[in-house]
């Protein structure tokens, strides 16, 4: 397979030049965006919308730019994304919307709808056949995404505590599955706790949507018929407590999350912007952020998922650690690690992002080797 262009622009905005939205919309162009024809169709614009209380989110004027692109050109954009396994303020389609709505995602800044894919209660679903799935043979998708004609592909990318990173891959297979499909994505990350560590906080108790951590004694256990292994506990607890029991989950949900975003891009044109600022070490649905583990390094857009990714990891590693940040506090820690200069691995020891990529590659959703084109 040739290498995908991949564009890129970095943060850089000077007084009477253009602005970071201008420069976005520019980089859209650039990239290829007016090979798809958008006229009459239906172009959902996946984002996460942001757990209210974290302000790492993607701002909304981001959207607008590629809302406003999707309109000038005669299609009709929604923004949308799927509800969340855990205790959060997304759970549910009309939670969901308030905090779209609360973080300032509604048609008044966007200038388009916001559609809770997967319906009011994550149920509302399509069954889509995974080409050369290994994992998974049919995911469980947000109906409102499988309906739409066109995908673009709108992510933060920034750490996270399974994955590694989060990402394009990210944002349209984890994002895109309903409850039941991220379900099946996380099945086998079942955590367990190390008493040891453990004060009894119910930090964690108060993040599970299932009742799965019990605390007794001021310990923790996690009962393994209710746990559905979405790991918002791992990130939850402020002591390193608990960990997977299965260290393999994190590859195995990598490759099913790949496996998903091939399911839900096979077959329709898509298009991917990177967002590369406030890198915080955790996913968004955290309702909460730590400061970001990089500078602002800019954005990237492509039509391959798998290259775009490549690309915004190899220039987050490329850039300078901030001090202070959790990233910095873990190099101090383990200087073998460091050497490694994996700025995600070093963030989440447990983790492994190439493996990701690899098996996105692997399956036929996109090629890791790319040509940076800056602009």
């Amino acid at each position: 397979m040739e290498k995908a262009k991949v564009y890129f622009t970095d943060m850089r905005a000077y007084p009477g030049k253009e602005n970071l939205l201008q420069k976005l919309e520019r980089l859209m162009v650039k990239a290829g965006i007016d090979k798809i024809d958008f006229k009459n169709k239906f172009v959902a614009i996946k984002i996460h919308f942001g757990e209210p209380g974290n302000l790492a989110y993607l701002r909304p004027n981001y959207a607008k730019v590629v809302a406003d692109v999707v309109k000038a050109r005669g299609g009709k954009p929604f923004l949308t994304d799927c509800n969340t396994l855990y205790v959060g303020r997304r759970k549910n389609a009309i939670e969901h919307m308030d905090a779209a709505y609360e973080n300032g995602y509604n048609p008044f800044t966007t200038g388009c709808q916001v559609i809770i894919a997967d319906g009011l209660k994550g149920t509302d679903e399509a069954y889509v056949p995974v080409p050369n799935g290994e994992y998974v043979k049919e995911a469980k998708v947000g109906q409102a995404l499988m309906d739409a004609d066109i995908i673009i592909d709108l992510s933060h990318f920034k750490g996270h505590e399974m994955t590694g990173f989060g990402g394009a891959i990210k944002n349209i297979g984890m994002g895109g599955g309903s409850r039941a499909g991220k379900m099946e994505m996380h099945c086998d990350g079942k955590p367990s706790v190390d008493t040891d560590k453990c004060v009894g906080c119910g930090a964690c108790s108060r993040i599970c949507a299932h009742g799965a951590p019990i605390i007794t004694d001021r310990k923790c256990y996690i009962d393994p018929d209710k746990c559905l292994g979405c790991g918002r506990c791992i990130g939850a607890c402020h002591f390193d407590a608990i960990k997977p029991t299965n260290w393999n989950a994190e590859d195995l949900l990598n490759r099913r999350m790949a496996e998903y975003a091939y399911a839900i891009l096979n077959g329709r044109p898509h298009f991917h912007i990177n967002i590369i600022t406030d890198v915080s070490p955790n996913c968004d649905c955290h309702g909460e952020n730590d400061m970001p583990i990089v500078p602002n390094l800019g954005m990237v857009a492509s039509f391959d998922p798998v290259a775009v990714d490549q690309a915004s990891a190899d220039l987050v590693n490329e850039a300078p650690v901030i001090a202070g940040s959790e990233l910095a506090d873990n190099i101090l820690k383990d200087s073998v690690e460091a050497a490694k200069h994996d700025h995600f691995h070093n963030t989440h020891p447990n983790t492994n992002w190439h493996v990701c990529l690899e098996h996105a590659e692997k399956i036929g959703l996109g090629t890791c080797e790319y040509e940076l084109v800056k602009i």
